[in-house]
């Protein structure tokens, strides 16, 4: 596995590394924001952790370059703690966030977690049609690729594994706190709006008209839902 770290401070960026790779992972470092964009776009990451504040661009306008043309994992680390600049990372396309100063055992736990999910699909049997549809909306696992009316849609990995949650079980409502705990994969200690900034993404990249959603649906009062046909409600 390959990993990609990008930070300023360069004692803290040695430590990630020498953890990293006594870990049995492969680590690339870079030091500022355009070097993360760079190295992500010529490099075949596996996940990649992004400072918030670093030089020439900071780390949400990183991740958002990044997901240009990339949904591999990010995890972004920062010194600040309050919610509204978690969920703006989150609105930027990253996938989770660590709070400076943290205990790198945390981190690692975090990092195999994200890593497990993003590949379990691959390592599935997965019979000849594995793919998962509702309406024009189709994900398919082994790829992790998803298409809205036959044209690709690209998704994070935490969108893609929410998607295909809500997917494989039509109909079944989920608490926000049960889809932290299912779909990020351990004990997320963090704001429940989490879930709803992903929803909202999706619903923009999949549904055709968001404002008023086909498939993923909202059970007030309760949580979220797959609608897999228009009888459901």
């Amino acid at each position: 596995m390959k990993i990609l770290v990008v930070d300023d401070e360069k004692v803290l960026v040695k430590g990630i590394r020498f953890n990293l790779e006594n870990e049995g992972y492969e680590v690339e470092v870079g030091c500022d924001g355009e070097q993360a964009v760079e190295l992500a776009r010529n490099g075949d990451f596996d996940l990649i952790i992004l400072d918030l504040m670093m030089p020439k661009i900071d780390g949400l306008q990183a991740c958002m370059k990044i997901r240009e043309f990339s949904n591999v994992p990010v995890i972004m680390l920062t010194a600040k703690s309050e919610d509204a600049d978690k969920i703006i990372g989150f609105e930027c396309g990253a996938d989770d966030y660590v709070t400076k100063p943290f205990n790198i055992l945390e981190l690692k736990a975090r990092i195999r977690a994200m890593l497990r999910r993003a590949g379990s699909a691959g390592r599935e049997k997965k019979d000849k049609d594995s793919r998962l549809q509702a309406g024009h909306i189709v994900l398919d696992p082994v790829r992790r690729s998803a298409s809205r009316d036959g044209e690709e849609v690209e998704l994070t990995a935490k969108e893609f594994d929410l998607m295909e949650l809500l997917l494989r079980n039509p109909g079944r409502v989920y608490s926000r706190e049960s889809l932290l705990d299912l779909v990020w994969g351990y004990e997320y200690q963090g704001d429940y709006r989490t879930v709803d900034v992903h929803v909202r993404r999706l619903r923009e990249k999949l549904e055709l008209n968001p404002a008023a959603p086909e498939y993923i649906m909202t059970k007030w009062g309760v949580g979220y839902y797959l609608r897999a046909s228009k009888a459901d409600t």
